[in-house]
């Protein structure tokens, strides 16, 4: 933000602003144009608004919690502070680095990784011939769609899901994740008792050894993400005490949103519209004057980067360093940081992957869709057990009924 955006955001004077930049309530930076000019964190300015609208108006607190505003729902999975994602406290970069997929959901779902080994220790149920038939009929189509489509069929053929127990919900978690996988690689007659990581590796790359572990970082640092659009879609759909089959294909709904992880789709065309590394400024600067946006950068939440975007590129680079895909990424992340002032984001850190690892279109968001799944299952579990239906109220601004006679 400049100056005067920021001070008429908060409705102080430009003498008040920089009073709170002096008391570090707000990050500046300067401006690369070689000016004294500078620019204002826009995610302090909303923070300190946010403190400003409590202390005049406590009503607003509520009005606006649905929008990046105030906390609204406890939970005990997912932190966010300090620049910073912990998982019940743990920071999930290490995470990535140190567990598998499966340990990572254990201890998401049951408090202790060391479940994990007892949640996944049967390989996947075989795919029900209802639902091998709508999967032949769909043939090639997007690995997405065959997990949307398939969902409520495998929830017919899972009547154990309907126990809403939590250990039991844990159980089932670990079904469906399993049986996801192999929908989404197409895989559905695999019954071994590889990993999830593994199976997505031998599936899309099984010529790349560090594969698995590309891909099993990427999942753990989708798993959850504290109260996004569709971790609180699918605390909705708990709360209603559906079960956890329809939890995930309600988060499933929210993801596939341009605005949530729909979003690796126009991150995916914006690395295509570039087509090579030596286009990445002209590409983004062509964006910015056409007003066309810039997907990929940024995020409220971490004014100074996201670190899942940041530790995706990283791994990336040291798995595939000669990869093409990987040269074209790291060009537009470099003009991004230059032009734009942020740092890519987990979505670019996806879309990182599929072009170093050349998955088929759309692996990003299935990528997404998978590790979120792990954090839906454990918003529906801390729902289940708070056993209270979601139930907010709308300020009306319609009519009045005295205005119809």
């Amino acid at each position: 933000m400049s100056a005067a955006e920021a001070a008429a955001e908060l409705g102080i004077s430009r003498a008040t602003l920089y009073a709170y930049v002096s008391r570090g309530m707000i990050r500046s930076h300067p401006e690369d144009d070689g000016t004294r000019t500078r620019r204002y964190d826009a995610a302090d300015v909303r923070k300190l608004k946010e403190r400003q609208d409590v202390r005049r108006d406590p009503g607003k607190v509520a009005e606006t919690a649905l929008d990046w505003g105030a906390p609204l729902r406890e939970s005990a999975l997912t932190l966010i502070e300090g620049g910073r994602l912990y998982y019940r406290g743990r920071d999930a970069v290490t995470l990535a680095r140190d567990l598998t997929v499966e340990q990572t959901a254990a201890m998401l779902w049951v408090g202790r990784e060391e479940e994990a080994e007892r949640l996944f220790a049967y390989p996947p149920a075989a795919i029900g011939s209802t639902c091998q038939r709508l999967l032949a009929e769909l043939g090639n189509s997007a690995a997405i769609e065959r997990l949307q489509a398939a969902l409520p069929l495998l929830a017919m053929e899972d009547l154990e899901a309907f126990d809403l127990r939590p250990g039991q919900v844990a159980m089932t978690g670990a079904r469906l994740l399993k049986r996801m996988a192999l929908l989404a690689t197409g895989e559905i007659e695999r019954m071994d008792s590889a990993s999830i990581a593994e199976s997505l590796a031998q599936a899309w790359r099984p010529d790349l050894s560090s594969a698995a572990s590309l891909l099993s970082a990427a999942l753990i640092l989708c798993a959850d993400h504290e109260l996004n659009v569709s971790s609180f879609t699918a605390r909705c759909v708990a709360s209603a005490g559906s079960s956890p089959y329809a939890v995930v294909s309600g988060g499933l709904a929210a993801l596939l949103g341009v605005k949530h992880g729909g979003n690796t789709g126009r991150v995916e065309a914006l690395l295509q519209e570039c087509g090579a590394p030596e286009n990445a400024r002209a590409t983004l600067a062509g964006r910015v004057r056409r007003g066309d946006g810039v997907p990929g950068f940024g995020h409220p939440l971490y004014p100074d980067g996201d670190p899942r975007g940041r530790m995706l590129l990283d791994i990336t680079a040291s798995a595939c360093p000669n990869s093409s895909g990987l040269r074209l990424a790291n060009a537009l992340a470099e003009q991004g940081r230059s032009i734009l002032h942020h740092e890519p984001n987990l979505d670019f850190g996806l879309c990182t992957i599929r072009a170093a690892l050349d998955l088929p279109p759309g692996s990003a968001l299935t990528l997404f869709a998978l590790g979120r799944t792990i954090g839906w299952i454990a918003h529906a579990i801390e729902e289940y057990q708070a056993d209270t239906l979601i139930r907010p109220r709308a300020r009306y601004t319609g009519g009045r009924p005295e205005e119809h006679g």
